[in-house]
């Protein structure tokens, strides 16, 4: 329901001051117009300098006082948008301290400071003939509605600005590169032109879209040796200030190390990193581009106003848009002063006549006013066909204003060379006016060849290669996994039972006793469970070798699989899930050896097994493996790369293993060499009669070789006789 006020219905009232007040912030503060590339403030600013200029410097507070006449904004806003124009080294003249752009300082206070319009500014930005102007906010002054600026402004001094629902940020190009383009456009060509920042910089264009997209700008790096780094010029919208506490901030938390940093800024840029002992330059470079603000992605969106009207365009459409209205501005320049010398032309004829031809005189007896004007409009008809127009009563009085002095001394000579003079000036302008492209080309070149020495380009552009974060961070974190509490992080640090060491852009895999596995990320202090069996980062070439017990056949299994594909967080299991199943071994790697030792049986032959883990093919992490053994399993241990002979092998307790055995026993490695079975009566110590010591360390040296040949599975051995 509609609520009626003494304004009217409450919901147009809202509609109605909100449109207002939306149309005013982004007409008169924060879009600039794309006619003159200002916002208000800027225009208001240099239409000031204008009307003050005589040549010198003027205070900066005087210049402020005088633009709030037109301004109704305030000194600070003023202020701030005085020192930013300034600061771009095109239209304003400095003098004193306004601050600097590399390292951030603020400029000193108004009336402190002096500035004047550029050379540049007065010869482009001015022409009395081609402003339109309006009445100032309280109405007692006039500005103007747009300067008749003949050099793309816009895409020259670039702007940003935040209105109502939408937003602007416009780069700053090269003034060569822009007067360049427009001159291909003149000849009908197609152009490609990319943002130039005043503090250099290197900048990636790939992503650019003629206007809007996205780029990447970073700071120039030099490699001074290898523990010591130079910053030697700064990315867009950064400063020497900022970009220290970025990279402060980076070595604070562990991202990069550092031993100092110096900024030894002042005309230039300069800033000194030396790093920390066994870091070296090279690595560093890639992280600073990483973590710090050395590389800054940049999103321009070309957003201006253009017949009252907030749009959207491209470089190249702005551009062909300053260039027609160039060709316009100076086609009417051309007319007006076409006019102008003509009326001059008319004059200087009017006058020749007047006095060359002696009809002064025939005003000397005339009694009244009109009889004088009567009479030199006589004389001047007979000589209609020299004058451009006809004669206007308007003339004759300009005519009569002529004193005698000057009459007396008229040069003939010196009159028909300036009517001369005029009459080529007509003849010249004339031509030009046929040739109006060709006139704008010669113009642009006059600006490039009086101009164009003091704005190279500072931006360097080319291509990066992408520096991921997660290949250039230092493992900087420990994640700690405390069994008791279940808490699994960075931060946890008593007691731990299992760590790994981490940056915070790894994943970390959890593997729990049951089965379990799920893929988490680096976190401060997390719960995962109490049985937490492995951890460690994720990474695309570990292989996992894990023996289970599967209680539902109550049978152990071997199985070897690489990093397992994952959902963030998803559980996931590497067996099926029983109250009886869990992991009884787990090593990653290869060539992994274990010992398996089984729980005790009468008539086993043999109470234990090794194996050659590398032989079992590598699996999905889902696969069920291979059947190790139907006995249970008492002890599995990981044996070293070589198998020593001294290790002494459980007694082989009966035949009814044997079969078994051999079906579970492994190849022999490759290094094995096959030895020669031999009778076990060969092997035996003689136990009849009494033995020497000799004998006796003899028998038992053999006794101990044989023992541990049996455990290697190289004798296939036979119950005695």
């Amino acid at each position: 329901m509609d609520l009626e006020t003494s304004f009217g219905k409450l919901h147009k009232l809202f509609d109605e001051n909100f449109i207002e007040y939306s149309s005013y912030v982004i007409k008169e503060r924060a879009i600039p117009d794309i006619d003159d590339g200002l916002k208000p403030v800027q225009r208001r600013i240099l239409q000031t300098l204008f009307r003050m200029d005589d040549g010198r410097f003027q205070k900066v507070a005087n210049v402020v006082g005088d633009s709030m006449k037109l301004h109704p904004h305030g000194d600070a806003s003023i202020y701030g948008a005085l020192v930013n124009l300034a600061n771009k080294d095109y239209l304003i003249e400095r003098q004193g301290n306004f601050g600097n752009i590399y390292t951030g300082d603020q400029a000193s206070a108004p009336r402190y400071i002096e500035c004047r319009l550029s050379p540049l500014a007065k010869e482009t930005l001015f022409n009395k003939d081609l402003t339109e102007y309006t009445p100032s906010y309280d109405g007692r002054l006039q500005e103007p509605v747009s300067l008749p600026a003949k050099i793309p402004l816009l895409l020259l001094l670039g702007a940003e600005g935040i209105a109502v629902g939408m937003a602007t940020k416009i780069m700053p190009h090269n003034f060569r590169e822009l007067l360049r383009a427009q001159k291909k456009i003149l000849k009908g060509k197609s152009v490609t032109i990319y943002p130039d920042f005043s503090k250099g910089g290197m900048l990636d264009v790939s992503g650019y879209n003629n206007g809007n997209g996205r780029l990447k700008c970073r700071a120039k790096i030099i490699e001074k040796n290898e523990k010591t780094i130079l910053i030697k010029e700064i990315p867009y919208s950064t400063t020497t200030t900022s970009l220290i506490d970025s990279i402060e901030k980076a070595d604070k938390s562990g991202k990069i190390k550092i031993q100092s940093i110096n900024d030894y800024t002042a005309e230039e840029v300069e800033i000194e990193i030396k790093l920390a002992r066994s870091i070296y330059a090279k690595d560093t470079i890639k992280a600073l581009y990483a973590f710090t603000d050395c590389e800054v992605p940049i999103s321009p969106n070309l957003t201006l106003i253009k017949d009252n009207h907030p749009v959207n365009m491209s470089v190249e459409e702005v551009l062909q848009y300053n260039t027609e209205k160039l060709v316009k501005d100076l086609e009417r320049e051309l007319q007006i002063d076409l006019n102008r010398q003509q009326e001059k032309l008319h004059a200087k004829t009017l006058e020749q006549v007047f006095i060359e031809e002696r009809i002064y005189k025939k005003i000397e007896e005339c009694k009244t006013y009109k009889a004088v004007i009567d009479t030199v409009a006589k004389g001047l008809a007979q000589f209609d066909k020299k004058f451009l127009r006809p004669v206007t009563t308007e003339d004759i009085e300009r005519l009569l204003e002529i004193r005698i002095k000057r009459i007396s001394r008229y040069d003939i000579d010196k009159q028909r060379k300036e009517i001369k003079d005029i009459k080529g000036s007509i003849r010249e302008i004339k031509n030009n006016l046929k040739d109006i492209v060709g006139f704008t080309t010669n113009y642009l070149d006059g600006l490039l060849k009086k101009y164009g020495k003091w704005y190279p380009r500072r931006t360097t552009i080319e291509t990066f290669k992408e520096v991921k974060a997660r290949k250039v961070a230092l493992s900087n974190l420990t994640v700690g996994y405390h069994r008791e509490t279940g808490l699994l992080g960075h931060q946890v640090k008593t007691d731990c039972e299992m760590d790994v060491s981490c940056s915070e852009f790894d994943k970390i895999l959890l593997i729990f006793k049951d089965g379990r596995f799920k893929v988490i990320k680096v976190s401060d202090k997390v719960f995962v469970d109490h049985d937490l069996f492995w951890v460690g980062k994720i990474s695309g070439k570990t292989i996992f070798n894990l023996i289970y017990r599967d209680g539902a056949q109550n049978v152990s299994y071997v199985k070897r699989f690489g990093t397992p594909k994952f959902i963030m967080d998803k559980e996931y299991r590497l067996f099926k899930a029983h109250k009886k199943s869990w992991i009884q071994f787990l090593q990653t790697g290869e060539g992994v050896r274990v010992r398996v030792d089984f729980v005790p049986l009468t008539r086993a032959k043999s109470n234990s097994l090794r194996l050659h883990l590398d032989e079992c093919l590598i699996k999905g992490a889902g696969a069920k493996g291979k059947r190790l053994s139907t006995r249970n399993v008492r002890r599995i241990s990981e044996l070293s790369s070589k198998v020593s002979e001294s290790e002494t092998p459980d007694e082989i307790q009966g035949p009814a293993e044997q079969a078994q055995l051999a079906k579970e026993t492994p190849t022999p490695l490759p290094n094995q060499k096959k030895k020669k079975r031999l009778p076990p009566e060969k092997s035996r110590q003689d136990d009849e009669g009494p033995a020497t010591s000799q004998d006796d360390e003899s028998a038992a040296q053999a006794d101990k070789s044989k023992k541990a040949k049996e455990q290697l599975g190289l004798f296939d051995l036979k119950k005695k006789g």
